[in-house]
């Protein structure tokens, strides 16, 4: 074997060495950092290599959902079967306080898709630890950043802060969940694995250089932490600090300080977090695409006896108004994925969660104002379910984690271009103490490079030091890292090095079966240490492979990888080698529910688009899972199992000659017929702008406030902010009265970044504020000299609003409705009354949907969104036809849909204004706001519906409001599209009748 000499090798060790930083120098044993607990129980551990449970490490690969962004838990399940398959070893969640409380005397837990508990039922059988985030505050890009909107009046204080009134408003929602959450707390037998304390609380400071404590911050955070703890939370309590600079809730950074927890975590998105790189300038400077971050340093100053943690790192970015549509996958694809989740490894992070690994859609009124409807996020598994790219690279790379023992335990030796041949590439080695085992993290020198470049690796290992490749070259082939293995562990067995990146491995009847993968046509070049001979498995895809003994076992050369290639060795070994489409389509899934997920269980499967379970029935390896296409199904698995079935069906099944199992499925072939959304009914749904209209029901709450507790005070008075009169969502109408010859009126509206608004004088359209995607406050004067004025009588003004939620952090308070309305030319107002969601926060006629599902849309008070509502009486006419002026039609149909049980099925209605841009349309579909279309200030124009919201074995109740802010009127263009069908285990045809009740007569007090 060719080798570079000992001489020359020790150079190049002694110059790494020499900038590795003290602590890693002086350290390289486990038993000198010191292994910690909570002081209540040693069930969950950690010191500075990685968290342990019940005594074993876990590398800790974990991805953000959020619940009450996709309201069905039958589709809780479907999103954790996929990231299970997709070798996590955990999933992380954040609670939602507005969710749950419609108003501070309310917490539910118990209406349908409320019960978070749920969540840890399905993570026990799917196999999966619990991060866990109730907040109080999760920022999320939700409205009031998950706060209840009753909060926001001011009446509370500034929040987030050791103010009594705040603390006793959050103790019923914070003390519940935390009580409902230990239950299922890995110390109980659970899958809870930590706990963690607010969001993103950098606030530990007055002055950080000299450590001057802020004390209301410390005193939130031990009262947060001390009722944690008072209702059962026993797992450790973490905190996921926003930045590097903020440095707060370490034990290690400031030992004994108020508010710490047990384990402190660090927040990234060194992409921009935002599809609007305009946004991104501040915390990490400039932004520059695929530019690598230091985390090292900042965790050996800040928690140098604590896991390297991400409790979130970048999954995707959110789409803001007037970001681009579809989002902005090209920065934060594959490629991403690829680059940066493997430089966190060379950095020894051994604990990150994505964020997000599946986004969802902040349907009804959980957005806040930076982000429209859409929540997709351009994640690994998108709004509409599906997986592609992005999902199967990290797939990849979270597969080999879950299976790289040596990984959780690592210092870090070098970071250098002195590893290797190119200049451009440099290597970080990360090799563990005890094992002697190394990984050989790759990347371009100036990582957002994405030249093509070749080079050799110098490595050292147990048989001496090389120069791997020893034939051909390594590629890194534009945005990309490769982590490269030496000494690696396959049971009792050693890769002792690959140029080629460990993909998984399973003990298959006590010898391990090894995938590797590389990319399409390039070269690949293993070792096996302790082989006496090997040979490639005659399966047509040999290329030309080169297989020779030396005196430490068997070398095998690959000029070109291509497909897929099989090589079995004397010791029992058997290699897979992968080319990266292939390596896309090959699973782990595990007999067992273990998050570890134990290799002598584990069943390695190529070829379906995924595989979510697998399970021993009567000798029959069982498979479950996903097809796309039609494909063959190959399972390596224990010599007992001759027969395989998949989804139920058994396989017509022989064995290859490299003894793995082998069958043919076929796909979903049918076709779903789509309703074509041609027969419409119609109704007014603004009869508040006449004049003779009766303001006088249980809708309208006179406005006669004339002090407010909120901090931003208004400009006239009597107060129009609505959240003061108990109405929080989306849409909100005002009633003026004024007697008296005014000209025109003065307005000054607030409700969020792009939201809008719309005037009539005596039921004559006078004016609009169409918003932007800058601008939270809209100003405008309107002359009445295009509108009938009553000299001598009573004139009345109608505004109607379109709130976009409350603003995030700080600006939570910032008030939503009218801060000034003032008559130009004489006169006052003498009245003002206001309409909300029907029954405002007081009165629950939702509590399915929740607080946040609807607004004060006639059609919503009303009911018209919703099953069995009456339209027998109303005229027939389509949205595509449209109405004349500034007005708010409501459009009903209901049409059937019928899905095969066996597939999984994705929807989306796209929507079109021919005519006029400005337009704010809201989507109804059976009762649930699944999209806001608003054209003049964004860009989306599809919104995906999920199962259990669509019900795809029955009828479904589509809504469309439109309302034309403009003269010109409006015309919507509206078709429902299908996204894919495909053969599933898991069916999207389910009972989902409790999800969607229907009207009732209570909604007619709200006219």
């Amino acid at each position: 074997m060719r080798s570079i000499s000992s001489l020359s090798w020790l150079s190049v060790l002694t110059s790494l060495t020499a900038s590795v930083p003290a602590i890693n120098a002086q350290n390289n044993t486990v038993g000198q950092w010191p292994l910690h607990d909570n002081g209540l129980n040693d069930v969950v551990q950690w010191d500075h290599y990685s968290f342990k449970v019940n005594g074993k490490r876990l590398f800790v690969f974990s991805g953000e959902i959020h619940y009450w962004r996709i309201p069905v838990p039958e589709i809780w399940e479907d999103l954790l079967e996929k990231i299970k398959a997709a070798g996590f070893t955990a999933f992380a969640f954040y609670g939602n306080w507005g969710y749950h409380s419609a108003n501070n005397q309310t917490v539910d837990f118990d209406s349908p898709a409320h019960d978070f508990t749920k969540l840890y039922e399905i993570a026990e059988r799917v196999g999966l630890y619990v991060i866990t985030r109730p907040g109080p505050y999760v920022n999320a890009e939700a409205n009031a950043g998950g706060f209840p909107t009753w909060l926001t009046t001011g009446a509370y204080g500034t929040l987030r802060n050791d103010d009594s009134r705040y603390l006793a408003a959050l103790e019923p929602y914070f003390s519940e969940f935390s009580k409902r959450a230990s239950e299922h707390d890995v110390t109980k037998g659970g899958n809870g694995l930590v706990y963690q304390i607010e969001n993103e609380y950098g606030q530990q400071w007055k002055d950080r250089v000299k450590k001057i404590p802020d004390l209301p911050s410390g005193r939130y955070m031990d009262a947060l932490e001390k009722l944690a703890r008072a209702n059962g939370i026993d797992i450790p309590l973490i905190h996921n600090d926003p930045n590097m600079n903020t440095k707060s809730w370490s034990k290690d950074y400031a030992p004994g300080a108020l508010g710490n927890v047990d384990v402190a975590g660090l927040d990234s998105y060194p992409s921009c977090w935002s599809c609007n790189l305009d946004e991104c300038t501040g915390t990490n400077g400039e932004y520059v695409a695929y530019q690598t971050i230091n985390y090292y340093d900042h965790f050996a100053e800040v928690s140098p006896t604590q896991p390297s943690f991400f409790p979130e790192f970048q999954g995707g970015s959110y789409n803001p108004w007037g970001g681009p549509e579809g989002g902005c996958p090209g920065d934060i694809g594959a490629d991403f994925a690829n680059l940066f989740y493997r430089n966190l490894i060379s950095q020894r992070s051994t604990a990150l969660s994505l964020y997000m690994m599946y986004g969802g859609t902040n349907w009804g009124a959980l957005a806040c104002p930076v982000v429209a409807t859409s929540y997709d996020y351009s994640s690994p598994i998108s709004e509409n379910r599906k997986i592609d790219s992005k999902f199967y690279e990290t797939k990849n790379l979270a597969l080999f984690t879950r299976i790289a023992e040596d990984l959780t335990v690592t210092d870090r030796i070098g970071d250098s271009t002195s590893y290797t041949t190119n200049a451009a590439v440099k290597a970080s080695e990360l090799r563990n103490p005890d094992t002697r085992g190394a990984f050989y993290v790759t990347i371009h020198d100036y990582s957002p490079s994405g030249t093509k470049e070749e080079f050799k690796l110098h490595v050292s290992t147990s048989i001496g030091n090389l120069t791997i490749p020893q034939t051909g070259s390594i590629v890194l082939n534009g945005h990309q890292s490769k982590i490269l293995v030496t000494d690696f562990a396959i049971g009792n067995n050693t890769i002792t090095y690959s140029t080629a990146e460990v993909l998984t491995y399973s003990m298959v009847d006590g010898e391990p079966v090894v995938v590797l993968w590389t990319g399409a046509g390039e070269a690949a070049e293993f070792h096996i240490k302790g082989a006496r001979k090997g040979s490639a498995a005659q399966n047509g895809k040999i290329a030309n492979a080169t297989i020779k003994a030396d005196d430490f076992g068997v070398l095998v050369n690959i000029p070109a990888v291509n497909g897929q290639s099989v090589y079995e060795f004397s010791n029992g070994v058997k290699v897979v080698v992968v080319d990266k489409p292939t390596g896309y389509l090959f699973w782990a899934p595990n007999l067992s529910k273990d998050p570890f997920a134990p290799v002598d269980q584990s069943i390695i499967v190529g070829g379906p688009y995924l595989v979510r379970h697998v399970a021993n029935e009567n000798g029959v390896l069982a498979l479950k899972g996903d097809i796309l296409k039609s494909t063959d199904i190959e399972v390596f698995a224990p010599k007992s199992f001759k027969k395989l079935s998949w989804n139920g069906k058994e396989l017509k099944t022989h064995r290859t000659a490299h003894g793995s199992l082998k069958a043919g499925v076929k796909a979903f072939s049918g076709d779903i017929k789509l309703p074509d959304l041609s027969s419409w009914k119609v109704a007014d749904s603004l009869p508040e702008k006449n004049i003779d209209y009766d303001d006088s029901g249980a809708a309208w709450v006179e406005a006669t406030h004339v002090t407010t507790p909120n901090p931003t005070k208004p400009a006239t008075l009597p107060v129009l902010y609505v959240d003061e009169y108990g109405f929080h969502n989306t849409f909100h109408l005002f009633r003026g009265y004024f007697d008296g010859p005014a000209s025109g009126v003065d307005l000054a509206l607030q409700g969020g970044l792009a939201f809008g608004w719309t005037a009539w004088l005596n039921g004559q359209f006078i004016g609009s504020w169409y918003g932007n995607t800058t601008a939270g406050q809209g100003n405008q004067t309107l002359s009445f000299n295009n509108a009938t004025l009553n000299a001598n009588g009573t004139n009345i003004l109608l505004v109607a609003q379109d709130n976009s939620g409350h603003d995030l952090r700080e600006g939570a308070t910032d008030p939503r409705g009218i801060l000034g309305a003032s008559l130009v030319g004489g006169g006052n107002f003498t009245k003002w009354k206001i309409a909300g969601e029907a029954g405002g926060e007081k009165l629950q006629l939702d509590p399915v949907r929740g607080p946040l599902s609807e607004g004060g849309l006639t059609a919503e008070r009303l009911g018209w969104h919703l099953s069995g509502f009456d339209d027998s009486q109303w005229n027939s006419s389509s949205p595509s036809a449209g109405f004349n002026g500034a007005n708010i039609n409501f459009y009903r149909t209901v049409v059937p849909l019928d899905v095969p049980a066996n597939v999984d099925a994705s929807f989306a209605f796209v929507l079109n204004a021919p005519a006029s841009k400005q337009v704010r349309v809201q989507l109804f579909v059976n009762g649930y706001q699944y999209g806001r279309f608003n054209p003049w200030v964004g860009n989306e124009i599809k919104f995906p519906v999920p199962a259990g919201v669509l019900n795809y074995a029955g009828d479904n109740v589509i809504g469309l409001s439109v309302w034309s802010q403009s003269e010109d009127g409006a015309k919507i263009d509206i078709k429902m599209v299908q996204e894919y069908a495909i053969e599933s285990s898991w069916s999207s045809r389910f009972d989902s009748e409790y999800l969607r009740p229907g009207w009732t007569k209570e909604r007619l007090a709200f006219a």
